[in-house]
């Protein structure tokens, strides 16, 4: 089979029309038409249902979608192999982790790395709830906060992500600072969801600190997003628990109960096995870590 007629099957079968997939790929809606029906005469099969209100696989396009999935797949992983013999850091590198530290954390110091390695191409897939495979090649490396249990990933601690209790300044103005644990009854607090899996172990401490043994508060709002518990502590909505890193973003955040210690979880860089003599991850593992070096001292002048 030709690749080019596949490629032009799996854009239409992802668009939904002839047209819409010639628009993508920059050919007519005609030659489109021609690629499929060749390889529709080539197979035997009839890969798309036309209809009055547009396209549909059929089981034989559903089967081949999945096929050219795969081995568009395996193609890009093959390619990034092939890439990592150049000496010098050069192509595209794809990062995911969560949306909070992507965001947060990974995103502000893309600046600085760029300008040191100006022909690599950064993308960040940031994502909560799921992990990309990396072996797959869905990604070429994460910053995960579980230690991965694959044989075939390699993986280094990058860092430990410490819980704080914060408030905006426009809650601490209006509603006081609470100096015990006890006094966060007097409160509104700000907690994760129960609705999906927690990063982190106890992570809604909050709710029983300084409190009688199996009389937990009532909290003020439920997020399953640490994203959004930030948004909603920076609105003046109330206080919550935070990773520290967040505190750089936000300068109107209040670093408070200095003596309650959090939940911490660990950050590992993680890359696949067959990528570990790839020069871009390389500099990219030496760059962040010397990123946390320079953030745990910029910490310890602050405290």
């Amino acid at each position: 089979m030709d690749w080019n007629q596949l490629r032009v099957f799996a854009t239409v079968a992802d668009v939904g029309s002839f047209t819409g997939a010639g628009k993508v790929l920059g050919l007519s809606q005609s030659a489109v038409s021609r690629q499929i029906s060749t390889l529709e005469r080539d197979l035997g099969v009839m890969l798309f249902r036309r209809h009055t209100g547009g396209i549909l696989l059929t089981e034989p396009g559903v089967e081949l979608q999945s096929t050219v999935a795969e081995m568009s797949s395996r193609l890009a992983l093959a390619t990034g192999r092939i890439n990592e013999y150049r000496e010098v850091p050069e192509g595209p590198l794809r990062i995911t982790t969560t949306v909070t530290f992507g965001s947060a954390w990974l995103s502000t110091r893309m600046n600085a790395f760029l300008e040191t390695y100006p022909d690599i191409s950064v993308s960040l897939l940031l994502v909560d709830n799921l992990e990309l495979d990396l072996c797959q090649g869905e990604a070429d490396v994460a910053v995960r906060f579980q230690r991965p249990t694959q044989s075939n990933l390699v993986q280094r601690k990058l860092m430990t992500v410490h819980y704080h209790v914060f408030a905006s300044k426009e809650y601490i103005d209006a509603n006081g600072t609470p100096e015990t644990p006890e006094a966060l009854d007097d409160h509104r607090l700000i907690v994760y969801g129960d609705d999906v899996q927690a990063p982190v172990d106890n992570i809604n401490w909050l709710l029983t600190a300084g409190r009688p043994e199996g009389q937990p508060r009532i909290p003020a709002l439920r997020v399953n997003s640490v994203h959004g518990i930030y948004r909603a502590v920076r609105s003046g909505l109330g206080i919550a628990a935070l990773p520290y890193y967040l505190s750089e973003e936000s300068p109107d955040l209040v670093h408070i109960l200095r003596d309650m210690q959090g939940p911490t979880m660990e950050a590992f860089f993680v890359y696949p096995e067959e990528l570990r003599h790839s020069k871009r991850i390389d500099v990219l593992r030496d760059f962040l870590l010397a990123e946390v070096k320079s953030y745990k001292a910029g910490r310890r002048k602050k405290d």
